[in-house]
């Protein structure tokens, strides 16, 4: 096992836990970690009788049932971004590439506000939100893909180019429904949902993005191998037997299923997936058998400090995460396409 990967997944790791206790802590209730910890161990059976309840009820509503679900959800969001985006980065063999960027959550955002405002896909009950959401997103990177092929490449310039169309033209889908919709509630729920927000997390929204990302991450893990044969090039990936057409579709199909959940939950929330990846290969290197594990630790742990922050700036009212998220991310997408060494394999 790679020393350097273990060192960062122990530190990561580590920085987590303390992250996600801090961010418990933060809020104008003041909370101290040791009743953050006992409060979680008291909810666990095998620890609930030898746990002293010295806090009190309030305490204990704003622990188990706030913040800690809102914690967990900004894990599993930016991990699952984080690993959405190394994954897409392979596809296309491009550092810039992310799911925000690419439309991808745009696509996301039409199927959710179709949803939200129109109703649709009411018959799937508490799933319609995830599955229009994942149709959304599963069709706009489908364009996307198709759009910044040339001679059966993918270009770059096309493929900013085919992303930032495609975006513009389900973010005016978006707007038009908005715009129809006569439900004041609803329009202002999905403006700020556009944004970004993990305000609405609680305890029965976490199953399903909870298990969606499990799922994904194990599967693009199990297939670093792949991933890594994708940077070579289409020939190199084919002569050393990748099913190319099989994977791709694969890929697509993970990256829009993970996507579409956890914008579905989370709202429109960008970059994650373009700086956390490339954070990463500066300290593990190229190789996915370590690029999806760090990535996912280090995105939770991003997007658990951005969530935090959005929630103090400007108390007592809250900013929408999107705004932190693209303040960290737009400087470092412009430093990106500053440099001419963006692209893993030949430049196009």
């Amino acid at each position: 096992m790679n020393k350097k990967f273990m060192v960062c997944a122990i530190t990561l790791v580590l920085l987590l836990i303390v992250s996600m206790t801090l961010a418990v802590m933060i809020g104008s209730v003041s909370i101290t970690p040791l009743h953050v910890w006992k409060v979680i161990f008291s909810k666990i059976s095998i620890f609930s009788n030898s746990i002293e309840g010295d806090w009190s009820r309030s305490q204990e509503i704003i622990i188990w049932q706030i913040r800690v679900p809102r914690v967990l959800l900004a894990a599993i969001v930016g991990a699952g971004l984080a690993v959405a985006g190394a994954a897409v980065q392979a596809l296309v063999r491009n550092s810039i590439a992310d799911p925000y960027i690419l439309g991808i959550s745009s696509g996301a955002t039409v199927g959710a506000t179709a949803v939200i405002i129109l109703g649709a896909f009411s018959f799937l009950g508490i799933y319609a939100l995830s599955v229009a959401a994942f149709l959304g997103s599963f069709i706009a990177m489908v364009l996307v893909f198709l759009l910044s092929r040339v001679g059966g490449r993918i270009s770059i310039f096309r493929l900013l180019l085919a992303g930032m169309a495609v975006s513009f033209i389900l973010s005016a889908t978006s707007n038009f429904m908005l715009m129809m919709s006569k439900e004041e509630g609803g329009i202002k729920a999905v403006m700020y949902w556009m944004l970004g927000s993990l305000a609405g997390a609680k305890w029965s929204n976490l199953f399903i993005p909870a298990i969606i990302f499990v799922i994904v991450f194990v599967l693009l893990w199990l297939h670093y191998r792949q991933l890594n044969l994708l940077l070579l090039g289409e020939e190199a990936a084919v002569t050393l037997g990748v099913n190319l057409q099989q994977f791709r579709i694969q890929l697509i199909l993970l990256v829009s299923l993970v996507t579409g959940v956890l914008v579905a939950v989370s709202g429109s929330i960008g970059f994650v997936g373009l700086i956390i990846p490339h954070i990463v290969r500066l300290f593990v290197g190229s190789n996915y058998k370590y690029v999806i594990p760090i990535s996912a630790l280090l995105g939770a742990v991003f997007l658990v400090w951005a969530d935090a922050i959005a929630r103090v700036l400007i108390a007592p009212e809250e900013m929408p995460i999107g705004i932190i998220t693209a303040f960290c991310g737009g400087p470092f997408f412009i430093w990106l396409l500053r440099r001419n060494n963006y692209s893993f394999g030949e430049g196009d």
